[in-house]
């Protein structure tokens, strides 16, 4: 076969996939159509990929109040089920930002960089530490913060074991279209729950997690990037006190 009708052949095949053309036979689509089994295969190793691939980069936007966002930007190692980012939260009314560095595993959230923590440590008899650590709370056992729900949300995004195609197909997805995230052409599917999950065309990786949360009336936004393995190192035990051993300075500080 000669090169340029090699060339228009494999152009169109690319153009029958991302059309969503697939062993369904389906060559148009329309915004709520049901996945195809091909689909379901994508997305029941959707979040074994993401643990295969060791981690990624992400940006995590949480519009919770009018004119206020909590945005976390930070690394996951997904493999660990551990990460750290920047949270930086900004108000509508003028007020300056508010900003620390976070860290979680499965259990713990360590709080840095909070302003006047190193201080009031130190009034306390601990100068020099600098981090603060406490409990993660689960929906099940308290009243989780905010922070506490969307850093359990993040590890989430992966999984040991891929899913059975079967059951994908069971759980209402539906393909939503195409568009464009952070400059990768992106797949949308839309869950039963409500959420959406964006896949990219080429590399069939996790691009986007969107999802509103139980008993609010806003939606967290997850997007993933640069996907690989992730060295993150929590702080150390000489640099951390327990936020339960200094309540006052924690309820203070919002830790």
């Amino acid at each position: 076969m000669p090169a340029a009708r090699r060339l228009l052949v494999a152009l169109g095949l690319v153009l029958a996939l991302l059309a969503g053309c697939s062993d369904d036979g389906a060559a148009e689509r329309t915004p709520g159509d049901a996945i195809t089994s091909q689909e379901a295969e994508v997305l029941a190793g959707l979040l074994y990929r993401d643990f295969q691939e060791g981690g990624a980069d992400f940006v995590l936007t949480a519009p919770y109040a009018e004119g206020t966002v909590l945005t976390l930007t930070g690394q996951v190692d997904f493999a660990r089920q551990i990460g750290t980012a920047t949270a930086v939260t900004t108000f509508g009314d003028g007020r300056p930002d508010d900003s620390r560095t976070l860290w979680f595993d499965p259990d713990e959230i360590w709080f840095g960089d909070v302003p006047g923590l190193t201080d009031a440590l130190a009034a306390q008899g601990r100068p020099g530490i600098s981090v603060m650590r406490r409990p993660i709370v689960t929906q099940a056992g308290g009243s989780a913060s905010l922070v506490d729900v969307l850093v359990q949300l993040v590890p989430r995004l992966s999984a040991r074991t891929a899913d059975d195609p079967r059951a994908i197909l069971e759980r209402d997805y539906t393909w939503q279209g195409q568009r464009s995230i952070d400059g990768q052409l992106a797949v949308d599917y839309r869950t039963g729950s409500g959420a959406t999950v964006s896949v990219a065309a080429s590399s069939q990786l996790l691009l986007q997690y969107v999802t509103p949360l139980p008993q609010q009336d806003f939606s967290v936004t997850i997007t993933l990037s640069d996907h690989g393995s992730r060295e993150i190192t929590l702080p150390a035990e000489d640099q951390t006190v327990a936020a339960a051993d200094y309540p006052d300075v924690a309820g203070r500080l919002g830790v």
